[in-house]
């Protein structure tokens, strides 16, 4: 019996040191699960304090919205301590706010969240906000329009009047009215927005078919009236910031200024001497306000000069443009003060005015007090990169006639092949590249430039002073 008294001793010692290497496994699981919670509750806290630190400079930017330096018109980072609801301070936020290049409204705020009790943990977000421009449709205008078959249009569309579209649209077309009387034809009134491609659409109170053959994601009418009053910009003001920090051009003595783009950051200015005359028997037959030939037989050199810091170029007289920039952002206006509607001067367009980069970083803006113009010598293939606005007048091309009775008329240019804009076209009255009876450009190509919402060109109209989220990324 007493050689067997150590055996007992020896199980407990087993029992005893796996009980100790359970519960030690217990307690470090324990301590992890506790240490891990509590990290996570610490870094929730601090995710928190970074989100307000973002809505803080929102609301900051509600009540000054060029204000980038939280109000201390110093660099930052700016710090602010954070209170829970009891006035018990938890930690701090570091904002770091990265103003909006030259015409676009993008603020990019970078907060950094931290909480007091752990100084190891912080939590970094980015927010992009930005006020929205006009330039939300590939077209928008104040009038009764018609978009012929050969139109593609690849963007919102809307019109406070009626909209007859005979092309293929790749976005909602939109009205403000019901139904109205087309003024192409005689007859009922038809639907605010209809086609005559066939099949046509039925009269109203038919029920509006589903032809997505021309509406690719469908058409909307009536819809709210677009304020258009609010898309014509300043032009007054545009002239002041042209005098002070941009570009300003008075009256040329002349028939207007021919501008031309370069990539290397600077423009050719000249004045233009004569225009080209029309040929035999092309005349304005549908007696159109300010028809001519807008193309230009000569011109003399004015100077070079680089792009202005502010990107404004102002002239007091008609304007035609073109050429190519690369990494800039302008906007050219054209406008005559004081305000009279025979002497309103207008934008032409003849040539390719091009993008280098079409991710937002090349943009232009065209503002006309009258109209934008295509002229009777126009390429053949042209294309516009550019967000065009015509104040009061129509964005489009005049009537060149046809040959007919023997005689030329406009013959070769009252037919072009393609024309291209590249960005928006808002017009006050009816816009067209193109007429009825075949004359014009046979097939038009709308494309909506969708940076242009948030990153418009210099001093380009916006919709609100009020900052909206465009986008939200957790960094850390």
């Amino acid at each position: 019996m007493i050689k067997n008294r150590g055996q007992l001793s020896i199980q407990i010692l087993i029992y005893s040191a796996v009980a100790t290497i359970l519960l030690s496994g217990f307690l470090v699981w324990a301590y992890v699960v506790i240490t891990s919670a509590s990290r996570a509750y610490n870094r929730s806290v601090a995710f928190s304090i970074a989100e307000a630190g973002a809505e803080y400079y929102r609301w900051h930017l509600a009540h000054d919205n060029t204000d980038y330096t939280d109000g201390t018109g110093g660099s930052g980072p700016y710090v602010h301590d954070y209170f829970d609801k009891n006035g018990v301070r938890l930690g701090q936020f570091s904002l770091e706010i990265i103003p909006p290049p030259i015409g676009s409204t993008v603020v990019t705020i970078k907060s950094t969240g931290k909480i007091d009790w752990d100084p190891t943990i912080e939590k970094i977000i980015e927010v992009k906000m930005g006020i929205p421009s006009f330039a939300k449709y590939a077209a928008v205008l104040n009038a009764d329009v018609r978009f012929g078959s050969g139109t593609n249009v690849y963007g919102l569309i809307h019109s406070n009047g009626g909209i007859r579209f005979d092309g293929v649209a790749y976005n909602i077309v939109s009205s403000a009215l019901s139904d109205y009387n087309d003024p192409d034809h005689s007859g009922a009134n038809e639907f605010g927005v209809h086609t005559h491609a066939n099949p046509i659409d039925p009269l109203p109170p038919a029920a509006v078919p589903n032809r997505t053959d021309i509406f690719k994601v469908g058409r909307q009418f009536p819809v709210p009236v677009v304020d258009f009053a609010g898309i014509t910009a300043d032009l007054a003001q545009m002239k002041s910031d042209a005098s002070s920090t941009g570009y300003y051009y008075g009256p040329s003595g002349a028939l207007g200024y021919h501008i031309v783009l370069k990539t290397d950051d600077t423009f050719d200015i000249y004045r233009v001497n004569t225009l080209v005359p029309p040929p035999s028997n092309c005349t304005n037959v549908l007696n159109q306000s300010g028809w001519s030939s807008w193309s230009i037989q000569a011109e003399t050199l004015i100077q070079n000069r680089p792009f202005p810091a502010n990107g404004i170029i102002f002239v007091e007289d008609e304007l035609w443009i073109n050429g190519q920039i690369n990494g800039a952002r302008l906007i050219f206006a054209a406008g005559r003060f004081p305000d009279n509607p025979s002497t309103r001067p207008a934008i032409a367009i003849n040539n390719d005015l091009l993008y280098t980069n079409y991710d937002g970083t090349d943009t232009i803006g065209l503002i006309a007090q009258g109209n934008i113009n295509i002229g009777l010598v126009s390429e053949d293939d042209l294309k516009i990169d550019a967000a065009l606005v015509a104040q009061n007048g129509r964005v489009g091309r005049y009537y060149y006639r046809p040959p007919g009775g023997g005689q030329n008329r406009c013959s070769p240019y009252h037919v072009r092949q393609i024309i291209t804009p590249y960005g928006m076209i808002a017009s006050n009255q009816r816009y067209g590249f193109a007429y009825t009876d075949g004359t014009g450009y046979q097939i038009r190509n709308l494309i909506y430039d969708a940076n242009l919402l948030y990153n418009p060109p210099p001093s380009f109209p916006l919709t609100t002073d009020t900052y909206e989220i465009i986008s939200w990324k957790e960094l850390k």
